[in-house]
């Protein structure tokens, strides 16, 4: 240690935390942090008053970016030239600030992520706007402090004309704290302001009136309204932006074109994203991707495979891509020196309070201005009207000084005022002249007076803001670039899959698949028909249903057991697959099997759930009804739908509103019908009440169906082929739990009944062997026909085969006849077929 030195000894941990403390605030302070006055940081304050102090304006000529970032770094940012320059390169991109501060030519990057030129090739100046932020800066309207080096001077914060803060927002990352604040529209912001100086007690939902949603200069759609609000009310939230798409066609293709991106988002890397998860089956029914982008704007192509449905491809992207992001709004910015957490009413205050200190001090400067003036003028004029005498005390003086002198003592004046009577030119001694100068004063005075009067009264202040906005509205004001959709929300699985119709098949053996019902198309009766399902000898299809992708399923099993699925988990498979064993999506028994199924709505509504109910029917005749709500929450293991008794199974499930007919049917040929609203509703556990008596024990129910259309037809279907429809007013109706009366004429050639259905000619039936072949016919072809008669062929039954399920679905005009196909693959004419069963002398004639 160097004689006399002092060695103080002192505790590291102290240290590093004073050492910390201060990194910190500066950080925090000046550095990361913007203003909530301006909305500047320090180094885009330092940038653009660099610029002011060279003269770079708006309609002078660019100059070198080399020369602004070196008149910036020497004198007031002590800094790096990249964060200079990377800064004032940013101020120059459209696609980073909605109201650009400053004009950039030459490369200042791109939105695909490009890097700018260097700072030696590209050019700058002030934009229009940027004059308007530094406007009055000469009028002692802002403080300003020593530069780094105590040299200079610069300003502590711009008297900006300009809600800076609000218009282009910010982002930064500080130590403990970070600030990532949206754009706004300058127009809707500027209303807003000004409705705020009108009332200051103005709400944040009545300011939302005026300032509907942040604005991004990228444009795109804000999609959902709760995370704006939310950033609005509290000064966080999560707004979320979708790209702005539309569907076009182009060389015969379907694509998806995409002119807007969402804010901050890299162009290249998106597509680049894109690819590899169509590369990788993330996303479906894209063939490629062309950015067709130019000057004059961007053009995202996303060209569609021949068979993808754009809306759902569309939604894929808006899930699995930056298509859709979200923008975490964390409103800090420095308020006095401290950080702090602003909502949308505050940002505006500190804003309008500023302005109110700009222009209260620019009149306090103004007023000291005139005041200094009118003091020499009053000098002036007092000289003016002594003329001769103040000329004879000059030319008799022997220097400048002994005649301020003089003429201070002879006519009371102040130095000020002798001193420019001195240097008063001689032109300034004839008469028009003098006239100049009582002019002048006089509209001096009143100035004075005006500028007192602003200083007196808080709202001519006011209104000088409320003028000096609407003035910059007029000069930069402009339309939305980001349209809000309100009702948004996240993109749920329901959103990437079509709400198609679909066949539900499941088999004996407990296979389960969905299939596009457009793979059906409609035969005409008695044709052989599609073969709808690959099954094993030892197994056939057993229910058959038509629903939507989007609706709800409720399994019901022969245990009473109720399970829960959404049509679109259902495996999906061709007209020929087998399917799924159901047991791998549900937990089911492994003795247990799926006897029915109802397709419902949304099981959260509540109002749906608790004017709906489900009719149950068992083998032996029990029916039970039960409140829907009761079954809009089954667990994994599933629930109890009905008590069963021993040697009887659950056989059906309706859906109902709880005023239908009900109907049973049992093999024996026979059937009841009996009001529905005399059946009391019972919970999940009950165990029913007698539906119908059976003739025997040998007999059983084979199906049940629940009418609230009384002009409803009544089709029922043997094992053998046969079928009839009839009116349902044949069948009287009873109370619940008679024996019912004949609905079929039950023989050897008919079998025994299989199937009950009420149909009408908008229908299609959709039949189906245990073989695994299925015919599809229009009901419209069967005439309506007696209670007890025998009926008419359907389908024709090979010796060895029966009918296994048969199911109703909506007639489509638009499908046409199709041949028939035999399960070996084979075809035969529809013609033929019709004939032979046409001389069959077992065919009951259909004109009977």
């Amino acid at each position: 240690m160097a004689e006399g030195e002092k060695l103080i000894p002192i505790n590291i941990e102290d240290e590093m935390k004073s050492a910390y403390i201060d990194y910190s605030m500066s950080v925090i302070v000046s550095r990361a942090l913007p203003d909530v006055r301006d909305g500047m940081k320090p180094v885009h304050r330092r940038v653009l008053f660099g610029m002011y102090e060279l003269g770079v304006r708006a309609t002078g000529a660019h100059k070198k970016s080399a020369r602004i970032v070196g008149e910036v770094l020497g004198k007031y940012h002590p800094h790096g030239d990249t964060s200079v320059y990377d800064a004032m390169v940013r101020m120059a991109q459209e696609w980073s600030l909605r109201y650009m501060l400053v004009d950039g030519q030459g490369n200042f990057g791109s939105i695909d992520g490009d890097s700018p030129a260097a700072m030696r090739y590209t050019e700058a100046r002030m934009q229009k706007i940027s004059e308007d932020m530094l406007a009055d800066i000469d009028k002692e309207t802002v403080d300003h402090k020593l530069n780094f080096d105590d040299t200079l001077h610069e300003p502590t914060v711009l008297p900006t004309r300009v809600p800076g803060l609000l218009i282009n927002g910010a982002s930064g990352i500080a130590v403990g704290m970070a600030t990532n604040m949206p754009p706004h529209n300058l127009s809707e912001v500027i209303d807003g302001t000004i409705a705020y100086i009108e009332n200051n007690d103005i709400d944040i939902d009545e300011l939302m009136q005026h300032i509907k949603a942040p604005d991004f200069p990228t444009g795109g759609v804000i999609y959902g309204y709760e995370g704006v609000k939310e950033a609005f009310h509290t000064g966080r939230g999560r707004i979320v932006m979708r790209a702005k798409a539309s569907f076009e066609e182009v060389a015969g293709r379907e694509c998806i074109i995409v002119n807007e991106i969402p804010y901050q988002v890299n162009k290249a890397d998106m597509i680049k994203k894109t690819a590899d998860l169509v590369n990788d089956k993330k996303i479906e029914g894209i063939s490629n991707i062309r950015d067709e982008s130019d000057r004059n704007g961007m053009r995202i192509v996303y060209i569609l495979k021949r068979d993808a449905i754009p809306n759902i491809v569309l939604n894929m992207l808006y899930k699995y891509t930056a298509l859709q992001s979200s923008f975490s709004v964390n409103n800090i910015a420095l308020v006095k020196g401290r950080p702090q957490m602003l909502n949308l009413k505050e940002l505006i205050h500190y804003f309008v309070e500023h302005r109110h200190e700009v222009v209260v001090r620019r009149t306090e400067y103004l007023l000291r201005k005139a005041e200094e003036r009118g003091h020499i003028l009053e000098g002036l004029i007092i000289a003016s009207d002594n003329i001769d005498e103040v000329i004879k005390l000059i030319r008799a003086s022997a220097n400048a000084d002994e005649a301020r002198e003089v003429l201070m003592k002879t006519f009371e004046l102040s130095e000020i005022q002798a001193k420019a009577i001195v240097e008063m030119r001689l032109r300034q001694l004839t008469g028009l002249e003098q006239d100049k100068l009582r002019s002048e004063y006089e509209e001096l005075m009143k100035t004075i007076d005006d500028y007192k009067d602003i200083l007196a009264k808080v709202e001519r202040r006011m209104g000088i803001i409320k003028e000096e906005l609407a003035e910059i509205k007029s000069k930069y004001g402009d339309e939305r670039r980001s349209t809000i959709e309100y009702a948004g929300g996240d993109v749920s699985i329901t959103d990437l899959i079509a709400d198609e119709k679909v066949v539900i098949t499941i088999s004996h053996a407990g296979y389960i698949k969905r299939t596009s019902l457009t793979e059906y198309k409609t035969q005409n009766r008695g044709g052989v028909g599609q073969k709808a399902s690959a099954t094993r000898n030892e197994d056939f299809l057993e229910h058959l249903f038509v629903g939507t992708n989007h609706q709800y399923m409720l399994f019901f099993t022969q245990k009473g057991k109720c399970f829960w699925m959404r049509v679109f988990e259902i495996p999906e498979g061709s007209r020929t697959s087998k399917g799924r064993a159901i047991q791998n999506l549900i937990n089911i028994e492994s003795d247990d099997k799926v006897k029915a199924f109802i397709c419902t709505q949304d099981l959260k509504d509540e109002d749906y759930i608790n004017s709906h109910y489900v009719i149950m029917a068992t083998k032996k005749g029990q029916v039970k009804k039960t409140p829907l709500e009761q079954y809009s929450r089954p667990r994994t293991n599933g629930i109890n739908a009905i008590t069963i008794r021993e040697d009887d199974e659950l056989l059906e499930a309706k859906l109902t509103t709880g005023f239908s007919q009900v109907m049973i049917a049992v093999r024996s040929g026979k059937a009841i019908r009996f009001e529905e609203a005399k059946t009391r509703p019972m919970g999940r556990n009950a165990s029913g009440v007698r539906g119908i008596t059976l003739a025997d024990k040998n007999d059983e129910v084979i199906g049940m169906i629940a009418v609230e259309n009384e002009a409803s037809d009544i089709l029922v279907v043997a094992e053998n082929g046969y079928g009839k429809r009839s009116s349902i007013e044949d069948y009287r109706i009873t109370n619940r739990g008679g024996k019912g009366v004949k609905t079929i004429n039950v023989t050897e050639k008919t079998g025994k009944l299989v199937a009950i259905k009420n149909v009408s000619d908008q229908d299609d039936l959709m039949i189906i062997n245990k073989s695994g072949i299925a015919i599809r016919m229009a009901v419209e072809d069967l005439r309506v026909m007696g209670r007890a008669t025998q009926g008419v062929r359907l389908i024709k039954v090979r010796d060895d085969d029966a009918i296994a399920a048969v199911a109703k679905v909506m007639h489509d005009e638009d499908e046409v006849n199709v041949e028939d196909e035999l399960e070996d693959g084979t075809t035969i004419d529809m013609n033929e077929q019709q004939t032979d069963l046409d001389n069959e002398e077992t065919q009951t004639d259909i004109n009977e």
